[in-house]
C-alpha cells in the first residue's frame, strides 16, 4: 500500500467572510492511496478553529504512513487516529479504494440506499445589508439560503436578504459570535423574521444557557458537535447537530454519528468546509438522511476538480465513480 499527500489551493469566485475572517481561496489536503492497480482519493479542509493548518495535517498523516504500509485498514484507523481533518482524508481515501477494489459503489459497501439528488442550502457570507440585498437578488431562485452572521447588525442583514429574496427559506450561522446576555431576544427577533434555524450562536463551552428555556427557533450545534462522543452533552441544549466529515474524522464516523443522533432525537444537518467536489461526494452519502443539507462548498469555487458534482436547481446530483466511491 502506497500513500501520498498533497496540499492544493483552489481560488473562490468571490470573497467569503464569516465572523472569524475572510478568504479568497481555500487550501485542502488530498490523500491518495495506491494498492496495485487500484487508487483511492480523499480530501479534507484543515480548520484553524481547531488549530489545523495544511502543514499540520500533512504532519499528522506522515505519523501513520508506516502503519498504512504495514496494512492498517479503514476500520482500525478509527481506533488509532483521532477525529479531525487528517483522518477524514485518509478515511475517505480508504472508502474510495475499497470501492475500486470491489468494483462496487461506496453506498452499497456502507449498506445505504442508492443516492438521489439532494437539495442544498447556498451560503451568503457576512456583508453589509446593501450588499446582501444584491447577493440575495442574484440568488433569489434558490429555495434555501444560509446567511453568515457576526454578532453585530445581524437582524438588519436578515431583513436585507428578505428584501432581495422574499420567497427563499432562510437559515443562519453565527459561528459562535453571539453573547448569552441577549441571545433569546435576538433569537425571537430572527424567528419573527421567518428564520428557520440558527447554527452555533454561542461559543462552545459557553452554551449551557441554551438548556434553560424553550428555544424560539431550532438551534443547531456545529462547533459544539464533533463526533458521536460529543452528542450526549448536547441533549436539551440543541435541537439539531451539524455533521461535518472534517470534524468527525471521515465518512465512517459520520455515519455512526448520524445513527446515534437519530436515536437521541436530534435533527441533523450535514455541512462542509469550503472544498472541492471530492470532499462533497462522501458527505452526500451522509446527507441522504439529513433534515438540512449544506454542501455548497464546491459551488463557491472559481474552478472545481474534474468530474465535479452536477448541480441542478439547487440539487446536488449523485456523483460519478470517476470522482469518488
Amino acid at each position: 500500500m502506497f500513500i501520498e499527500t498533497k496540499i492544493e489551493i483552489f481560488p473562490l469566485h468571490e470573497v467569503f467572510t464569516i465572523s472569524r475572517g475572510s478568504k479568497t481561496e481555500t487550501t485542502v489536503v488530498t490523500v491518495t492511496l495506491k494498492d496495485g492497480d487500484h487508487v483511492g482519493r480523499g480530501e479534507c479542509g484543515p480548520n484553524p478553529r481547531y488549530n489545523e493548518t495544511p502543514e499540520s495535517v500533512v504532519e499528522e498523516i506522515e505519523v501513520i504512513v508506516k502503519d498504512i504500509h504495514r496494512g492498517l485498514d479503514r476500520l482500525n484507523l478509527q481506533n488509532v487516529f483521532p477525529p479531525g481533518a487528517a483522518r477524514n482524508a485518509i478515511d475517505c481515501a480508504f472508502w474510495d479504494l475499497e470501492s475500486k477494489r470491489l468494483n462496487k459503489p461506496a453506498w452499497q459497501i456502507a449498506g445505504l440506499k442508492k443516492p438521489v439528488p439532494i437539495q442544498t442550502a447556498y451560503t451568503l457570507s457576512v456583508d453589509t445589508p446593501a450588499a446582501l440585498t444584491k447577493a440575495a437578488q442574484l440568488n433569489s431562485s434558490r429555495p434555501l439560503l444560509k446567511i453568515k452572521l457576526n454578532g453585530s447588525g445581524d437582524t438588519d442583514r436578515i431583513r436585507a436578504v428578505k428584501r432581495g429574496a422574499p420567497n427563499a427559506r432562510i437559515i443562519v450561522d453565527a459561528n459562535e459570535s453571539w453573547s448569552s446576555y441577549n441571545f433569546f431576544d435576538l433569537a425571537e427577533e430572527l424567528a419573527s423574521l421567518g428564520v428557520e434555524m440558527i447554527e452555533q450562536p454561542l461559543a462552545d463551552g459557553s452554551d449551557n444557557i441554551l438548556a434553560e428555556q424553550p428555544h424560539p427557533l431550532p438551534i443547531c450545534a456545529d462547533e459544539s458537535c464533533s463526533d458521536k462522543n460529543s452528542l450526549k452533552e448536547l441533549v436539551n441544549k440543541y435541537d439539531m447537530i451539524n455533521i461535518k466529515l472534517d470534524k468527525a474524522g471521515g465518512l465512517t464516523e459520520s455515519l455512526e454519528t448520524m445513527a446515534l443522533a437519530k436515536v437521541l432525537g436530534f435533527k441533523v444537518m450535514v455541512g462542509c468546509m469550503v472544498g472541492t467536489s471530492l470532499a462533497m461526494a462522501p458527505a452526500c452519502l451522509v446527507a441522504q438522511n439529513a433534515n438540512i443539507v449544506d454542501l455548497d462548498g464546491s459551488m463557491l469555487l472559481a474552478k472545481d476538480r474534474q468530474h465535479s458534482l452536477g448541480i441542478r436547481d439547487s440539487h446536488i446530483l449523485p456523483y460519478s465513480s470517476d470522482l469518488w466511491g
